[in-house]
C-alpha cells in the first residue's frame, strides 16, 4: 500500500509541483530582470552575465556526466548546430526578449509566451513542406489538424489585441505620473507596442529554436552537452554583441543590489534548475503536460508585477490573454487527439502482427 502511494506521488504529484516551481522560477527571472533594468542595469549586460554564470555552473555537471559514460564524439556539423542554437536561442532571442520586457511588462511577456505551440506548429509545417525537418503533418480533413490550425489563428489574434490595445487599468496602482501630458501617454503606448512586437518576434524565434533543438537531439542525443555548448556559444555571442552596442563602460559594473540578485537567480534557476526539472518532467509526462502549465505563468507574472514592480493590469492584457489561452488549448487538444490516433493505429498493427504469428493459416 505504501509503495503504491509513493508511486502515485512520483507519477502525479511530483511532476505537478515541479512544473509549478518551474513557472515560478521563470516568472521570477523575468520579474527580477525587469526590476534590475528599472534600477538602471543594461538589459544587454544582464543577459551576458547571467548566461556566463550559468555556463560556469553547468561545467562541473558536464564534466561529471561525460566522465561517467561513453559520450559520442562532437563533429563539426554538431558543433555548428550548437553555434546556431546559441545564436538563435540565447543571443538574439534573449536580447530581444529582455528589451521587449524593458519597454512593456512581464505579464505581457508571459501571455505572449502562449503563442509558442502555435508558432512551433506553423514552422514545423513549413519545414516539412520544404523537406527540412519532418515533424508535423497537416491534413485539413482531420479534426486534429483543424483544431491546431484554428487555435494558431485564434492565438495570433489574441496576441495582436494584447500588443495593439492596452486599454484602461483593471488592477494595480497606476504608475503613470504624467497622465495629463498627451506626449507622455503617447510615449507609453509606443513603448508598449514596441515591447509587444519584440516579444512576439522572440516567440517566433523560440519556436524555430525548439524545432532546431528537437532535430539536434535526434542526431546527437546528449542533452547535457547540447545545453552546455548552447549556453557557452550564446554567452560569447552576447558578449560580442554587447561590446558593439553598449558604448558605456560603466554599464558593465554591477553594484550589490537587485542587479546582482537577478543575475545569480537567473543563472541558477534558468540554466541549472529549470533545465533539469523540465528534462525530468518531459521524460515522465511528455511535452503536452509541460505545455499545459504555460497559462499559469500569466497569473504568476501579473501577481509579481503588481506586488514588486507596482505595475498595472490593463483590459487589453486580460482580453488578449483569454483569447490566447483558448487558442493555446485548441492547439494542445489537436495535438493530443493526433497522438491518440497514432497510438490506436499502432495498437491495431501490433494486434494484427501478433495474431498472424499465432495463426498457422496466416503463416502459410
Amino acid at each position: 500500500m505504501v509503495i503504491m502511494e509513493m508511486q502515485s506521488w512520483s507519477k502525479d504529484v511530483f511532476p505537478f509541483v515541479a512544473m509549478v516551481l518551474v513557472e515560478c522560477c521563470e516568472m521570477g527571472m523575468i520579474t527580477l530582470g525587469k526590476a534590475a533594468m528599472n534600477d538602471g542595469m543594461s538589459n544587454l549586460v544582464y543577459v551576458v552575465y547571467y548566461n556566463a554564470l550559468g555556463t560556469f555552473l553547468l561545467l562541473p555537471f558536464l564534466i561529471f556526466h561525460r566522465c561517467r559514460s561513453n559520450m559520442a564524439l562532437i563533429t563539426l556539423s554538431i558543433l555548428w548546430r550548437f553555434f546556431l542554437l546559441g545564436l538563435l536561442g540565447i543571443c538574439l532571442l534573449q536580447v530581444l526578449a529582455y528589451t521587449g520586457i524593458k519597454y512593456s511588462s512581464p505579464t505581457l511577456a508571459a501571455a505572449l509566451g502562449n503563442l509558442l505551440p502555435g508558432f512551433t506548429f506553423l514552422l514545423a509545417i513549413i519545414f516539412s513542406l520544404f523537406a527540412i525537418f519532418r515533424m508535423e503533418k497537416l491534413d485539413i480533413r482531420k479534426a486534429s489538424s483543424q483544431a491546431k490550425s484554428l487555435g494558431t489563428i485564434v492565438a495570433i489574434i489574441g496576441a495582436s489585441i494584447m500588443t495593439l490595445y492596452k486599454g484602461p487599468r483593471v488592477l494595480g496602482s497606476s504608475n503613470l505620473h504624467s497622465d495629463s501630458s498627451h506626449h507622455s501617454l503617447f510615449s507609453q503606448e509606443s513603448n508598449w507596442l514596441l515591447g509587444g512586437l519584440l516579444i512576439t518576434i522572440t516567440c517566433i524565434m523560440s519556436s524555430g529554436w525548439n524545432v532546431l533543438q528537437t532535430d539536434t537531439v535526434k542526431k546527437y542525443p546528449e542533452q547535457m552537452t547540447i545545453v552546455f555548448f548552447t549556453c557557452c556559444f550564446g554567452s560569447i555571442q552576447c558578449a560580442i554583441l554587447t561590446l558593439v552596442l553598449e558604448r558605456n563602460p560603466e554599464a558593465w559594473m554591477v553594484k550589490p543590489g537587485i542587479g546582482m540578485i537577478a543575475i545569480v537567480f537567473s543563472a541558477v534557476s534558468g540554466s541549472v534548475f529549470r533545465y533539469n526539472v523540465l528534462t525530468w518532467c518531459l521524460d515522465k509526462k511528455g511535452p503536452l503536460y509541460v505545455a499545459m502549465f504555460k497559462p499559469l505563468g500569466m497569473v504568476i507574472a501579473a501577481i509579481l508585477g503588481i506586488l514588486f514592480l507596482a505595475e498595472s493590469l490593463h483590459l487589453g492584457s486580460v482580453i488578449g490573454a483569454v483569447i490566447i489561452s483558448a487558442g493555446f488549448y485548441s492547439v494542445l487538444w489537436g495535438k493530443a487527439k493526433e497522438i491518440k490516433s497514432m497510438l490506436e493505429i499502432e495498437d491495431i498493427v501490433s494486434g494484427i502482427d501478433s495474431s498472424s504469428q499465432r495463426s498457422p493459416l496466416l503463416q502459410k
